[in-house]
């Protein structure tokens, strides 16, 4: 399913693998050696909370003598990246999403992906357009939902974002469709008016699909490494995030922030988007992400 990692992400590969199977092919490990991957680490945006918690972990066992070669530093690592993961297993799905994160960060991309995968996959799809401050994400979202054959609620430039999700939900409920995927604005004048309309257009959803599970994803551009890790922790204290979906991966971004949100946030990352054609949407699976980053 990653292969596309090897292929696209070239700079992770030469900034981040290609350094760190210098170490795993050591014959022997000294306390220099994880010095090094500590900083190695910490330039993939892995964090420097994560990084630590990794590195001590690591040098119990290396003290302990139960790594001192580098195949063995190798697979103590992978044991250690995949415990990070596994803490926060994927949501299940649901038939209800709600995609939050700042402009640019490629929520209506993803909403439109999603959109396309729901669609093949038989289901009746409804799109909303509730980014009404700027008219560029709606004019976007309906051109990918004539493309993609699925209907879509759209309100007027500069409408009340959740009264749009209310015709929304109404018409989700009244015509029976099985999915429904909400886009939201990304951005108002303050941080503060952004998360309290947020939190009412996920109240709204809640009030009237009592019936139905909630899917909130956070899109963050991978490229922006530890500053996508400040906008997780921000929505999350505001909306309670289920999912992450990493954008951009097609680009310079550092595959360790993967682990620190996982870590420091409890957030499963949930897609991976590595492009801008709709198929560009994976399932994020963690052995074969670390696997992939550390082969």
């Amino acid at each position: 399913m990653f292969s596309f990692v090897k292929n696209q992400l070239q700079k992770i590969y030469q900034q981040f693998t290609s350094k760190i199977n210098a170490l795993f092919a050591k014959d022997t490990l000294d306390d220099q050696t994880l010095k090094e991957l500590e900083l190695i680490l910490m330039g993939a945006d892995t964090g420097v909370k994560t990084t630590r918690a990794l590195i001590e972990s690591l040098k119990k066992q290396y003290a302990a003598g139960t790594i001192t070669k580098g195949p063995q530093l190798h697979e103590a690592l992978k044991k250690e990246l995949l415990a990070i993961l596994e803490k926060t297993p994927t949501p299940k799905e649901t038939g209800v999403y709600l995609l939050v994160g700042i402009n640019g960060s490629g929520k209506t991309t993803t909403a439109a992906k999603l959109a396309h995968q729901a669609k093949n996959e038989g289901k009746k799809v409804l799109l909303v357009a509730a980014d009404t401050f700027r008219a560029a994400a709606t004019e976007q979202l309906v051109t990918w939902a004539n493309r993609i054959g699925v209907d879509i609620v759209t309100g007027k430039e500069g409408q009340d974002p959740a009264s749009v999700v209310f015709a929304g939900v109404k018409q989700f409920k009244d015509l029976n469709y099985d999915t429904l995927i909400i886009d939201t604005a990304g951005r108002l004048q303050t941080k503060v008016n952004l998360m309290r309309e947020l939190e009412k257009i996920k109240r709204i959803v809640i009030t009237h699909l009592t019936n139905h599970a909630i899917t909130t994803l956070l899109t963050i551009d991978a490229m922006l490494g530890q500053n996508s890790f400040e906008q997780a922790k921000l929505f999350n204290e505001s909306t309670q995030l289920n999912g992450i979906v990493l954008t951009k991966m097609d680009g310079t971004g550092k595959g360790g922030i993967v682990f620190a949100i996982c870590q420091e946030l409890g957030v499963p990352v949930t897609y991976v988007s590595y492009g801008e054609q709709l198929e560009h949407l994976k399932k994020f699976n963690a052995t074969e992400y670390v696997t992939e980053l550390l082969s």
